[in-house]
């Protein structure tokens, strides 16, 4: 059998973790998938997968080797692309990700837009609040908000958030607005865990930075949650900036101590460098780029 094709079908039921998932992913009778991942262990001498009655699951070694199949076939995939002209319509399977609430307010109309215009391409979205790994969740472009680690992927920054203190003004009528830091521990607190996951908030920017402990009387794990509260004039909440930026601009919420804010947060777009450009995630980013570029809030 080829080679790339016994490697397709393995990264179909690893992420599947499922010989008859992998079988419906790729349009074959699970015999046939089955004798191919046999051929494939047989030609490798090493086992990829641990069967039970339950769920398939990769060996260790069977993790590298899919990494490294991911890899492959994107770059082959990449260099069929490349073949056809750099002005090639974009076309296939893209895999995007970023932070929950910034994927619905700015990823997911660029989305809309990009399929609009791209009939030949399918998208898959995963908005999670948790850092993800492209390689292994075979993502294709990244956003990312904060400082980046060093890494093998491609960085481009499209803009920057600021973490702000905020209140509706109604509740600042009521129990005044403070004017430092160290004033918020008489005032009722709400915290959004995700983006405050100690209660210790940090404020000032370099000789200037300190901590102030504060002590939340409601902790929500959503920030959707911690706006809400706010809204209804129950405390002061830490948001970053995008999120709370319609309500800024309504007026509903006002920032507090803005002259106390941190440094900003640069966000970029990642993806891996290959040795060809895809169509479709070259496309992708050109278009997002520009249009995060052009939005007030995030600058």
């Amino acid at each position: 059998m080829d080679r790339l094709h016994l490697m397709t079908v393995f990264v179909a039921v690893a992420e599947a973790e499922s010989f008859a998932g992998g079988a419906r992913r790729l349009g074959m009778s699970p015999p046939a998938v089955t004798r191919a991942i046999a051929a494939l262990e047989g030609r490798l001498g090493a086992k990829l997968l641990n069967r039970t009655t339950r769920f398939v699951r990769t060996t260790e070694a069977g993790q590298r080797y899919l990494d490294d199949a991911r890899r492959i076939i994107a770059e082959v995939d990449e260099a069929g692309e490349a073949a056809a002209g750099i002005n090639a319509e974009p076309r296939g399977h893209l895999a995007i990700t970023a932070p929950a609430l910034f994927g619905k307010l700015f990823v997911l109309p660029v989305i809309v837009e990009f399929l609009r215009r791209y009939p030949g391409v399918e998208v898959f979205a995963l908005f999670l609040d948790r850092v993800v790994n492209l390689l292994e969740e075979g993502l294709d472009v990244g956003v990312r908000i904060g400082e980046l680690p060093d890494s093998s992927m491609k960085a481009l920054r499209v803009g920057s958030v600021r973490r702000v203190m905020c209140a509706s003004p109604g509740y600042l009528e009521k129990h005044g607005t403070p004017h430092s830091p160290a004033a918020l521990s008489e005032h009722t607190i709400i915290a959004a865990t995700g983006i405050n996951p100690t209660s210790d908030w940090r404020f000032g920017q370099g000789f200037e930075l300190s901590a102030v402990r504060v002590k939340p009387r409601l902790s929500v794990s959503s920030n959707d949650a911690a706006i809400e509260a706010v809204l209804l004039g129950f405390g002061i909440t830490r948001l970053l900036s995008y999120q709370v930026a319609p309500q800024l601009a309504s007026g509903r919420l006002k920032i507090i101590l803005s002259e106390y804010e941190p440094a900003p947060m640069p966000i970029h777009l990642l993806h891996r460098e290959g040795r060809y450009a895809s169509a479709k995630v070259r496309s992708f980013v050109d278009l997002i780029a520009v249009r995060l570029r052009e939005d007030d809030a995030l600058t």
